[in-house]
């Protein structure tokens, strides 16, 4: 098993930056890949970003691409969002996942792990 647990969400002004981490613990040498998606009320959950985690390949939804960063830190079993310039769309609750299996895929159900999610507000 793994477990993850979401920091960092919080209240921001639009155009300001916040940063997530998601650390992993328990069996993490079996992660392949992590992920970030996230959710607003009313709203389907969406993908966000993704990251392979031994080579550090990394994908992105159109929504957040030049203004999101994913990243990890393997040393640690941590990932991170480095989330700039944003805006009140992106207001949601903010989830970690990780996946077993060997592709990072953008399909919230293809994951097998998930956080408890951090809530990101962005006032304009």
């Amino acid at each position: 098993q793994v477990q993850l647990v979401e920091s960092g969400g919080g209240l921001v002004q639009a155009g300001g930056s916040l940063r997530l981490s998601c650390a992993g613990s328990g069996r993490t040498d079996s992660i392949y890949a992590m992920a970030w998606f996230r959710q607003a009320p009313g709203k389907e959950r969406e993908f966000v970003a993704a990251i392979n985690w031994n080579y550090g390949n990394t994908y992105y939804a159109d929504s957040v691409k030049g203004r999101f960063t994913i990243s990890r830190d393997n040393a640690k079993n941590t990932v991170y969002l480095q989330m700039n310039s944003l805006k009140p769309e992106d207001t949601a609750v903010y989830s970690c996942a990780a996946r077993r299996g060997r592709s990072a895929p953008t399909t919230w159900y293809e994951y097998d792990y998930w956080g408890q999610g951090t809530q990101v507000t962005v006032s304009s």
